[in-house]
């Protein structure tokens, strides 16, 4: 009993994280507590406070200041995608490469001047332009 309960977990795990594809994602990077969460093959990602828009392709949420959504994106290969995010009021856009290090980490990297913003304090300070982002099952 105990041993197909084990199973199950596991068949269950696996199969969520095999279910993503390459381009359908959901990444967390723990130390900066940042979410994206991308499928790239279609839009069917809500966006939270952007429902009224409609599913989207995406967006970059979490410990910063609003939620950027993707707004469009270049896929390079199986392991390496150029993406445009857009802030929520679409004032600001930001370039980013997502490039997979390994099965379960892709590296967020930030291209040019970085407009992503958290809140520390008082004051809206810049993200890490560079991130290690982990996978996490849908």
């Amino acid at each position: 009993m105990r041993k197909q309960a084990i199973t199950a977990v596991m068949l269950g795990y696996f199969t969520a994280c095999l279910g993503q594809g390459p381009w359908k994602l959901n990444l967390h990077c723990q130390e900066e507590n940042i979410n994206l969460k991308l499928d790239l093959y279609e839009e069917s990602i809500s966006v939270p406070g952007l429902e009224d828009f409609g599913p989207m392709n995406g967006f970059l949420g979490g410990n910063i200041y609003g939620v950027w959504y993707v707004a469009g994106f270049d896929i390079k290969n199986e392991r390496s995608a150029n993406i445009t995010i857009a802030n929520d009021l679409g004032s600001e856009d930001q370039k980013l490469t997502l490039t997979q290090t390994s099965d379960s980490t892709y590296m967020l990297k930030f291209l040019g001047h970085n407009f992503v913003k958290r809140v520390q304090g008082k004051k809206l300070v810049k993200i890490p332009s560079e991130m290690e982002m982990r996978v996490k099952p849908l």
